[in-house]
């Protein structure tokens, strides 16, 4: 053993006589909280960087690459855990848009409707007036004039016929619309949701591993004892 070796074994004991009480907290409090508490994620990346600056210092390969594993673990989980969380205030905001587009859609399509059926309502009573007025002349004047009548009844309701297909498209118009509008916004949410759980994924392998060299740190304290 080098001169140099001795400084180091003697730190690397004494960093783990430091740490034990740290490991304590982890196992019998921090162990508890969930998973993504932003407490545990402060505690757990706190001690990973901890580990992996003291393995550096002590050129512990081992502790600083579990150090760095807790780490970058705990930062990916903190990141997964804002993404899910902004999916969903977009998800949240995407169906109550939906919804209110829905309705006013819905509004709309009554209001059109009433309106369209009073105006069908009022060409055919304006139509029926005319034709009774145009009746009645005719009847004073002579036969032709009720086929002419007849003939402008005819047309107006024609025109009113035409007056509702119109509102008819665009009622249907308005209808693709406002739906198309809320389907891209709820694709758009949902690809951030499938962002976030790609991050939880990452973020739950880091975890196996940092839980491996947990138990190889644990498992080399209890031989050192």
């Amino acid at each position: 053993m080098s001169i140099v070796t001795i400084p180091r074994t003697i730190l690397r004991f004494q960093y783990q006589f430091i740490r034990y009480p740290l490991q304590l907290i982890e196992e019998r409090v921090v162990a508890r909280m969930d998973a993504e508490a932003p407490a545990r994620l402060v505690y757990e990346r706190s001690l990973g960087v901890l580990d992996a600056t003291v393995g550096n210092a002590l050129g512990d390969a081992r502790l600083k690459r579990s150090g760095a594993s807790l780490a970058k673990r705990s930062d990916e989980l903190a990141r997964a855990a804002r993404l899910e969380a902004a999916a969903k205030e977009e998800m949240r905001v995407a169906d109550a848009n939906l919804k209110a587009s829905r309705e006013d859609v819905v509004d709309e399509v009554q209001d059109a409707r009433a309106e369209r059926a009073q105006a069908v309502d009022d060409a055919a009573t304006s139509a029926e007036k005319r034709k009774q007025a145009a009746t009645q002349a005719a009847q004073k004047r002579a036969g032709d004039t009720k086929k002419e009548a007849d003939d402008i009844a005819a047309r107006l309701k024609k025109q009113a016929e035409a007056a509702k297909r119109a509102d008819e498209q665009r009622i249907a118009s308005a209808e693709k619309r406002v739906t198309a509008a809320a389907d891209a916004t709820l694709d758009d949410a949902k690809e951030k949701r499938d962002a976030a759980k790609a991050k939880r994924a990452d973020a739950d392998r880091l975890e196996q591993l940092a839980d491996v060299e947990k138990e190889k740190r644990q498992a080399e304290r209890s031989t050192n004892r």
